[in-house]
């Protein structure tokens, strides 16, 4: 590979959380910014409630922020970083909450020298507390040559990352003088690991994924060991690239996000799965996804989106994914130079098997909520083949299951549910069965996608959906189908009554 790197736009990319090594739950505030679309507009009526809730819709939370690490609450505050447009500087705010991390000061922690080493492109830092101790890891080009790109280390006794106390520990160094970036850690087990991307001699890929143990939190120890290689599809669109790793410790496993391909619209998630017993130093103990995870959605016109991380709301236990992405797909010259890669985060999920369900980027909007039988609480609603709302527990595709609460089209009393993957259509009562149709401007359409959002019949945890035209029928679940019904009995009450998640 050439160190010619004006093709380099391929490789920006970092981030991930904080808090002593890597292993997350997440979350965030309320409100946030909305944006009307046929017939829609701000919500309306009693909160809707759920967890989302407390993530912000705001969208994006911090604009020209790539690369974002927003880490968990540390004595009660978030704390963010990420890359700048200039690529001249490391930038940390501070807030209580996800929400204000939009408003708050940000702190120049370190400047990029004049000239030499580490003048020139400075990416994808990452903040992490080790040991009672901050640390960012970085990576920083040369003056003469912007594209030589190593992995570096600033160290900070203080207990705001944001003082103006980081001293430069060095250069974090590997088995190559090659380019390397996106540096994160984790500890697990009682060891602390570290995992970047690097350019190895005799492998045709621009980066590939390594991870070693750390002798300390600014040497790694022992051999890299190679665990990803960019060899699908959707990791070679471009460039052949593995980069911006950021793990997550949950459910008997080590989940590691990881970006892949131009950093263009061609640009997503992928994941790489050990079982948490393993030898994580065994390359053998990796799996990679078939699928990215993450990636273009033009339906809500997010395009790239990548180099995540992952952080806990202030309720602490709803998880948040925290990445980047653009709002547009046509890019004037080299990706790497547009600033317009935004923060922006949303509820992650998890599918029934233990796995982390990232769903598509989101766009902005009232708050993304699923609904969950009182009866059935592993169950939600979803729409299927047709157009046909089922009622199951979700496998996959956890978009299918995703809405939002907005204004009837006819009557301000009134509701209707948006799809989140589908934002022209709407749960509607056709032939006295409700599925999802795309809008027209009627009044048919407007009577029969309308409905009285009500409290639980069965319980105020939760909220019952009364048609327009039928003041007797609900929205119930019966036999794994969304059905209309009329609730004669307390059994009958608890299939018409959701809980909002």
């Amino acid at each position: 590979m050439t160190n010619n790197l004006n093709r380099r736009s391929l490789l920006r990319g970092g981030g991930a959380a904080a808090a002593g090594a890597a292993a997350v739950p997440l979350l965030g505030t309320p409100a946030g910014a909305t944006e009307q679309r046929p017939g829609g507009g701000v919500g309306h009526g009693p909160p809707v409630g759920g967890a989302d809730s407390v993530v912000p819709t705001r969208d994006p939370l911090i604009e020209q922020r790539a690369d974002p690490l927003i880490t968990y609450p540390h004595r009660g505050m978030y704390y963010m970083t990420g890359s700048v447009p200039a690529y001249d500087r490391i930038v940390v705010r501070g807030a209580p909450t996800l929400e204000g991390l939009a408003h708050t000061r940000e702190s120049t922690v370190w400047k990029r020298p004049s000239s030499g080493r580490m003048g020139g492109h400075i990416w994808a830092p990452e903040l992490h507390r080790i040991d009672g101790r901050w640390y960012i890891y970085f990576a920083a080009g040369d003056s003469d040559d912007v594209f030589r790109i190593r992995m570096y280390v600033l160290e900070s006794r203080a207990e705001d990352p944001r003082e103006d106390a980081w001293e430069l520990r060095g250069q974090i160094t590997t088995a190559w003088d090659t380019f390397a970036l996106d540096a994160t850690t984790f500890e697990h087990r009682g060891s602390l690991y570290y995992v970047w991307a690097q350019a190895e001699p005799g492998i045709d890929t621009n980066s590939n994924l390594y991870i070693a143990e750390m002798d300390s939190p600014v040497a790694i120890k022992g051999d890299p060991v190679r665990i990803a290689v960019p060899t699908k599809e959707w990791e070679t669109r471009g460039f052949r690239v593995n980069e911006g790793a950021y793990v997550l410790i949950r459910n008997g496993r080590v989940f590691m996000t990881f970006s892949a391909s131009a950093t263009d619209a061609n640009y997503c998630v992928g994941l790489l799965t050990a079982d948490a017993e393993a030898n994580l130093l065994d390359p053998a103990s990796w799996t990679k996804s078939p699928q990215p995870l993450l990636e273009t959605n033009e339906a809500n016109s997010r395009y790239g989106p990548g180099h995540n991380s992952f952080t806990v709301a202030e309720d602490g236990e709803t998880d948040v994914l925290v990445y980047h992405a653009r709002s547009y797909r046509e890019i004037d010259g080299d990706p790497l130079y547009d600033p317009n890669r935004h923060t922006r985060v949303q509820k992650l999920n998890w599918y029934p098997d233990g796995t982390p369900a990232l769903g598509i980027p989101i766009a902005e909007g009232e708050s993304v909520v699923r609904f969950s039988p009182l009866d059935s609480p592993e169950s939600f609603v979803r729409h299927g083949q047709g157009g046909r709302l089922v009622v199951d527990r979700v496998a996959d595709r956890v978009e299918r299951s995703q809405f939002r609460i907005v204004p009837g089209f006819l009557d301000p009393g009134r509701v209707a549910l948006r799809c989140v993957d589908l934002p022209d259509h709407h749960v509607r009562v056709s032939d006295g069965s409700p599925v999802i149709a795309p809008y027209t401007d009627s009044d048919e359409y407007g009577r029969a996608s309308g409905f009285i959002r009500d409290e639980g019949l069965a319980g105020r945890e939760g909220v019952s959906f009364r048609l327009s035209e039928d003041p007797h029928s609900y929205l119930a679940h019966r036999e794994g189908r969304l059905v209309v019904e009329r609730p004669r009995s307390w059994a009958d009450r608890q299939r018409a009554t959701f809980r909002v998640r």
